[in-house]
């Protein structure tokens, strides 16, 4: 065989191996993934929320209906305590106490409405109680047997010209427990203007707000 020959022979084996070579490695592989299995570049399937989202907030209806409702008139009982009254600068300071006559646990919040009658059945005698803002209103409860008191001042009649005032004594407080519309009768006699003075003047009468525990005699109101 001459040198040529085994030249060319040698350059045909090469070329074979080489196709043969590329041949198995264009064959495909599964090792990757078996028959059936999903590819890994395959999206995951979607899943629920970790958690579960919150309701939307309860109207504020329900809210309050769920809380301990305010004290009714007819869950009260008020008494105007003039054992504990004070006098200063031409005004007497004398507590309402409220006390909770019913078997329900129950709230007051703000100033209580407050005029000067004659009688239960009479009509009002001068301007209703103005609202003194010297404190801030806070919400008060009270269980059954529970009191908590307003201080009403009440300024002298004689602090007034008879013309302005008219003077006659009233036998009683027209009081509206806070936030209700029908009146409790609490005796209290004092002098008072039948007559409305001017708005200049105001009333005669102020009221502060609702505060815990029976009044009390010298109590900053």
């Amino acid at each position: 065989m001459t040198p040529v020959t085994r030249h060319v022979l040698g350059t045909t084996v090469f070329l074979c191996t080489a196709l043969l070579a590329a041949a198995c490695s264009s064959s495909p592989s599964t090792s990757g993934t078996s028959l059936g299995s999903t590819p890994s570049s395959a999206p995951a399937a979607s899943s629920a929320p970790a958690t579960t989202p919150a309701p939307p907030s309860a109207p504020a209806s329900a809210t309050a209906s769920a809380g301990v409702a305010g004290c009714s008139s007819r869950a009260l009982k008020a008494k105007v305590d003039t054992a504990q009254a004070g006098a200063a600068a031409g005004s007497t300071y004398v507590p309402i106490d409220f006390t909770n006559i019913g078997s329900s646990t129950c709230t007051l919040f703000g100033y209580p409405g407050v005029s000067a009658v004659d009688s239960p059945s009479g009509s009002q005698l001068g301007r209703a109680a103005t609202r003194n803002p010297a404190a801030s209103a806070s919400l008060v409860t009270l269980v059954p047997g529970g009191v908590a008191h307003a201080i009403v001042q009440v300024a002298n009649a004689g602090n007034y010209t008879p013309s302005q005032c008219s003077p006659v004594t009233a036998r009683y407080l027209r009081i509206y427990p806070p936030n209700q519309f029908t009146a409790i009768y609490a005796p209290y006699t004092v002098q008072v203007c039948s007559a409305k003075l001017p708005h200049k003047i105001g009333s005669q009468l102020s009221v502060y707000v609702v505060r815990p525990g029976p009044g009390k005699a010298g109590q900053a109101p």
